[in-house]
């Protein structure tokens, strides 16, 4: 079992234009990912059965979750229930950490 993930050790993966993914530690309980945002680049509307946890580590976002659209700035964070469609829009080059329960295994 792998309890700790060095920044060396991280792949990222082009998801979409200006946006790169980064799995940082994972069980199947539970996940921890990076995404990097470029200034514009959208995470497009999207739904998945797992709950989501994101933190704005970098930059500011107009957050949709469900219907309704929030601008977040570094520091701030939202939830996203199961099945709920959301999506982000980076308005300055920016980072989010996103906690996944349980496991995206797609993303692995």
């Amino acid at each position: 079992m792998q309890f700790y993930s060095l920044p060396e050790n991280t792949v990222w993966t082009e998801v979409a234009p200006g946006n790169r993914r980064a799995v940082l530690s994972e069980r199947p309980e539970l996940m921890l990912v990076a995404f990097s945002f470029d200034e514009g680049a959208v995470g497009a509307l999207h739904s998945h059965p797992h709950t989501q946890v994101s933190y704005v580590a970098e930059g500011a976002f107009d957050v949709t979750v469900d219907g309704v659209t929030t601008r977040l700035e570094q520091g701030g964070s939202f939830i996203v229930a199961p099945n709920l469609v959301h999506g982000v829009v980076a308005l300055m080059k920016g980072l989010l950490i996103d906690t996944f329960t349980p496991r995206r295994d797609d993303f692995l």
